[in-house]
């Protein structure tokens, strides 16, 4: 991990694990292990080693990301400090406020990303284009 984003904007969220000879089991509920209400769950998975994803940032929703199997390096952007974080463990996810810019590369063979979001798909909170984002984060009240 790098330099740290804005405390509360980017942080590590970890999950229970309760360990069993016949495999080990992971869970999460919202409102207790996440801080929002989980209104959509997606997930990424057969992506090239050498794809970029993300490249955006949300004026509303909140996620967090796993790497449930495999690994891929989130960078994270508050539009002051730009972070790497290296998802690996799915037991560790990365929490990911609002207007914070994230891309994700570096997939490995097989990686599986899955990602708990705060609100349902909306085209019109996205932030697609870098520029218009720090304009936004430049015009939030402090």
């Amino acid at each position: 991990m790098s330099a740290t984003i804005a405390k509360g904007f980017v942080r590590e969220i970890s999950l229970p694990q309760i360990h069993d000879p016949r495999g080990d089991l992971t869970f999460v509920e919202g409102q207790n292990h996440v801080p929002f209400d989980i209104n959509r769950v997606y997930y990424l998975y057969n992506v090239p080693v050498d794809a970029v994803r993300g490249g955006h940032a949300h004026r509303e929703l909140e996620q967090i990301v796993f790497a449930l199997s495999g690994s891929f390096r989130m960078t994270v952007d508050d539009g002051v400090t730009r972070s790497e974080y290296w998802l690996r463990d799915p037991r560790k996810g990365l929490y990911i406020s609002r207007l914070v810019w994230r891309e994700m590369d570096a997939f490995s063979q097989g990686a599986v990303c899955m990602v708990l979001a705060s609100h349902r798909y909306n085209e019109a909170d996205y932030y697609r284009d870098y520029n218009q984002f720090i304009a936004a984060l430049r015009d939030q009240p402090q």
